[in-house]
């Protein structure tokens, strides 16, 4: 799978991890083309899933949060207003924009924006015309109620 195809991929499920196991579908799972056992970094296609990822999280499409269970989570463009419209039923923290930089000493260094300051102009006026459930549903909020988070609406 190229970077094409699985920004397609994103764009389709709306929601996706970006390498854990969780509620909603796994994008370097995808890239792959099997499920991974143990961290991606050693599987045979590393570098290449390194690379697509890598140009997934910097789309200007792509939201990089922790939106699922506070693990790196990839959330399309296509899902801000509802995801501004459940805001309130988040922690906070999920929403954050994250980008992710590699130090000079390989580490990986997070930068987060808290929302809605990444929100771009017009989406919560898009959030407020939308219906509540109608929100919820696009997202695919079932992911939001394991004990211990809010449940959006």
């Amino acid at each position: 799978m190229d970077a094409q195809a699985a920004l397609a991929f994103v764009r389709e499920h709306g929601v996706v991890l970006a390498s854990a196991r969780g509620p909603v579908p796994t994008l370097t799972h995808a890239i792959a083309g099997e499920a991974i056992k143990g961290s991606w970094w050693g599987h045979p296609q590393g570098k290449h899933i390194f690379a697509v990822l890598g140009a997934v999280s910097e789309d200007p499409g792509i939201l990089v949060c922790r939106l699922v269970d506070h693990k790196i989570t990839l959330v399309h463009r296509r899902l801000r207003p509802a995801l501004a419209a459940c805001a309130a039923a988040f922690d906070p923290a999920c929403l954050a924009r994250v980008v992710q930089e590699h130090s000079a000493r390989g580490h990986h260094e997070n930068s987060e924006t808290p929302f809605p300051d990444w929100l771009p102009a017009g989406v919560m006026e898009e959030a407020a015309m939308l219906d509540r459930d109608a929100a919820r549903a696009a997202l695919g909020a079932g992911f939001v109620t394991k004990p211990g988070q809010r449940n959006p609406g």
